[in-house]
């Protein structure tokens, strides 16, 4: 038989392997990049300039430290920092050599980087790749001062700040860059560290930051010269028109005025024939705050300050804080509304008013700079949208915009305008625009350069994403419905698994909603592998329908009434048949996972969950406890757990993390409190979380599934209960709880605990599912929790009364 070369192995679906990092700069960013490695479990060297003193990698020891107290924390759990080694230049780069990839994240001077790559290169292996996070200096020149045996291995990987959270990265190779590295690099930036990936031509700034630093100055352009003061900038540039909340001055507040300028002053210098240069420069406002020390958020003064429960702004005219002043005329505000009105654009150009005029300018300009700017700064229309909505957070980028308000429409209003010589720029619209009637479509989407559509990349890493974000207009994935209604989307795979997906707002659990997990139950346990419960979009759910659920708990209260004990069964029920279903059942998680759908999660065989998901039981902050099946699953696998032993250690966790209503911040985090078990799944990019379920789900079939038999739970009984209300006494004799907090916290302890039993009685799930309710029952009575509840549905807070 002939042997077979390895090389003509077909791997598929292979991520690249990186064992070990470095990243070089012990800065905000370079630390962070490293805390994101640690986050995805890979070990990474921090390197900073050697400190005076005894320990010389001082500096990016105390860069590791300082990572605890960042916010938002840079580190999904705090003990991942022991992945990170603090390092100098002096006496570590020996260390360089078993790292597979090496980042260098220093200051944006040229020739500091170019020294550093040659003092670098004697120490590495010869597999190493080696990137620059550079935000805008060419990749070519940078390249030209990498010796020539690393040259074919060199690009530029742009993480965009905060890097655990902000998903973009853009990729940049040189003309000697090899297509393996750029290949390899971003699937493993994609796969492994969750990224959304965008390849950017090697031109200033790259692709969001041009465009994005361009839409905040023609931003301020239009501001100034409509008249339209700070605070009504950041109303009409939020979410009204699909952006961050902190819309454009608050977020310069947050990014650092300092900061901003300095981006800006690079634009400036990069960027001096650009036909829009007129527009790059620093308002003489923001200077006058640097200069005076008000930088923003970290200052705790610039655009914004807060002076007690007042929160003032600056007022360019006399260097003061006022209070704010926003008025916005009814017209205006009825024409931005609705966000997927394809006639916005157009109502908004036809109103006379400069409010509506500035929302209408800064798209106008945005769109028409991105026109231009397509076949320089971009392979394709696509990237440019990914881009923004990525890296600045918008939901459309402008080309979509641009689209779903149509194409030519919207191209003859702007051709009008350029025209009639409104547009800061009389560039005309590129050619292109005209010849072609949408810049996505099922084909893929508009490349200048090519003059021709382009399908997203083949890679496959990208066959890992069942339903990818995607564009305006691009095609949909196809699935074969099983039955849809309005609460539920039931759909089978081509491997004979069904997937349910819930329609509901924030995917909560409604009546109807159980009532088609039943009948996908019932499928999926006469004909189908197995199924997940998924939705394309987070949250994964926000608990149960409060506005559904109330009504049916206020009518419990007559006499004879047993809607609510009906309902909560019936709830529980639904839930444990998860775990109990005679075919494997998976949770695909990602987002706000609350209240019944955590519950929900904890009920199925396995979970596979996004690194981003924020799991709680929070029921505590609307006065209630869980009583969906959350007390019980907690005391169940305390006494798995405890294999016969004490269950109290158990029980103790579960009430910290039930009574305080704590919500994980990052999955790790989850399996910290006890939400997921050590065999539950964490994957990096959301993108994958269902690739991995069904992954599961043939997994368990496979191995011949069958249901986990119901096991008597040991009780941790009455003395586990007085245990807990002494530390409760103590907290409330320290003003920590109230009193309504101390009833309610009873209640959970007597749901964990079993109630009023010895310590050891086993019990059945189903007295735990009682003691629940009962619980919950008696609380839904009170007055101080309808109080909760309608103050969690008016603010979305949590009331403590």
């Amino acid at each position: 038989m002939a042997e077979i070369a390895f090389s003509d192995i077909k791997l598929i679906n292979k991520i690249p392997v990186i064992k070990k990092a470095a990243i070089l700069g012990a800065g905000v960013m370079g630390a962070q990049i490293a805390a994101h490695f640690a986050n995805a479990g890979i070990p990474a060297l921090l390197f900073d300039l050697p400190a005076e003193g005894k320990d010389k990698s001082a500096t990016a020891t105390g860069a590791i430290k300082a990572l605890a107290k960042q916010k938002p924390e840079p580190l999904a759990l705090g003990r991942l920092s022991k992945l990170l080694t603090a390092c100098n230049y002096d006496d570590d780069l020996d260390k360089l050599d078993d790292c597979d990839l090496i980042i260098e994240v220093i200051a944006e001077r040229a020739d500091w980087k170019i020294d550093l790559y040659k003092k670098l290169v004697p120490h590495l292996n010869e597999n190493t790749i080696l990137a620059s996070n550079t935000s805008g200096i060419s990749i070519e020149l940078l390249a030209e001062g990498v010796p020539d045996q690393f040259k074919d291995q060199f690009l530029g990987i742009h993480f965009f700040n905060p890097p655990r959270y902000m998903p973009l990265v853009e990729i940049i190779g040189h003309p000697g860059t090899r297509a393996d590295v750029m290949d390899n690099v971003e699937a493993f930036l994609v796969s492994t560290l969750g990224k959304g990936v965008v390849r950017a031509k090697d031109t200033t700034n790259f692709i969001a930051n041009r465009i994005g630093v361009f839409s905040i100055l023609v931003t301020l352009y239009h501001a100034e010269r409509l008249g339209i003061n700070f605070e009504t900038v950041d109303e009409l540039t939020g979410a009204k028109i699909g952006r961050p909340k902190s819309a454009t001055l608050r977020t310069a507040d947050v990014v650092g005025l300092d900061t901003l300028r300095h981006v800006i002053n690079g634009v400036v210098d990069n960027l001096k024939d650009d036909p829009w240069a007129d527009l790059f420069k620093v308002p003489a406002w923001m200077d006058t705050l640097v200069e005076n020390g008000a930088l923003g958020s970290k200052t705790r003064k610039g655009v914004y300050k807060k002076e007690g429960k007042d929160i003032l702004v600056f007022e360019p005219k006399d260097g003061s804080y006022r209070k704010r002043k926003v008025k916005i005329p009814g017209k205006v505000e009825k024409a931005v509304k609705d966000f997927k009105n394809p006639d916005r654009l157009a109502n908004l150009r036809s109103i006379n008013d400069p409010h509506a005029e500035f929302l209408w300018c800064i798209h106008r300009d945005a769109m028409h700079y991105c026109a231009h700017l397509l076949e320089d700064i971009a392979d394709n229309a696509r990237d440019i949208d990914m881009a923004i909505r990525w890296g600045f957070g918008w939901k459309q980028g402008p080309f979509e915009i641009w689209q779903s308000a149509g194409w030519n429409k919207v191209a003859g209003m702007i051709k009008e305008d350029i025209a009639a010589g409104k547009t800061p720029c009389d560039l005309p619209l590129p050619n292109w625009v005209s010849e072609i009637d949408a810049i996505h479509n099922e084909e893929g989407s508009w490349s200048a350069s090519a003059n021709a559509y382009k399908a997203p990349s083949s890679l496959d890493v990208y066959k890992r994403q069942r339903w990818p974000e995607s564009v305006v207009g691009a095609k949909k994935p196809e699935q074969k419905t099983i039955f849809e209604n309005d609460a539920c989307h039931f759909w089978l795979t081509d491997d004979d698994i069904g997937v349910i997906s819930f329609k509901t707002k924030m995917h909560t659990i409604s009546d109807p909603v159980l009532e088609s997990l039943n009948q996908a139950l019932d499928i999926s346990e006469k004909q189908l592998r197995g199924m997940v419960i998924w939705h394309p979009d987070a949250p994964f759910s926000a608990g149960a329908d409060l506005k559904s659920f109330m009504p049916v708990a206020m009518k419990s209260m007559l006499p004879g009434n047993n809607g609510l004990d009906e309902l909560l069964a019936k709830f529980q029920a639904t839930l444990c048949r998860l775990r109990k279903s005679n075919v494997p059942v998976v949770s695909g998680v990602q987002g706000l996972t609350l209240g019944g759908g955590c519950e929900m999660m904890m009920q199925t065989d396995r979970a596979v969950v996004a690194l981003e998901s924020y799991i709680g039981l929070v029921e505590v902050g609307v006065g209630l406890i869980p009583a969906a099946s959350g007390c019980m699953e907690f005391a169940r696998r305390a006494s798995i757990a405890a294999k016969g032993g004490d269950v109290f250690e158990g029980i103790k966790n579960a009430f910290e993390v039930i009574g305080m209503g704590k919500v994980a911040t990052s999955a790790h985090q989850a399996k910290d409190f006890g939400f997921l078990r050590e065999t539950d799944i964490i994957v990096m990019n959301k993108d994958e979380v269902l690739h991995t379920a069904l992954a599961q789900v043939r997994a368990l079939d496979a191995a011949n599934y069958r249901p986990q038999p119901e096991l008597p739970i040991t009780a941790a009984g009455r003395g586990a209960i007085a245990n807990i209300k002494a530390a409760m006494t103590n907290m409330h004799a320290g003003q920590f709880i109230s009193d309504y907090d101390m009833e309610i916290g009873v209640k959970v302890a007597e749901a964990l605990c079993g109630g009023d039993v010895d310590t050891g009685t086993p019990l059945t799930e189903e007295w735990y599912l009682r003691k629940e309710r009962e619980g919950f029952r008696s609380l839904i009575k009170n007055l101080k929790t309808h109080k909760r509840v309608k103050h969690m549905l008016d603010t979305g807070k949590p009331l403590r009364n």
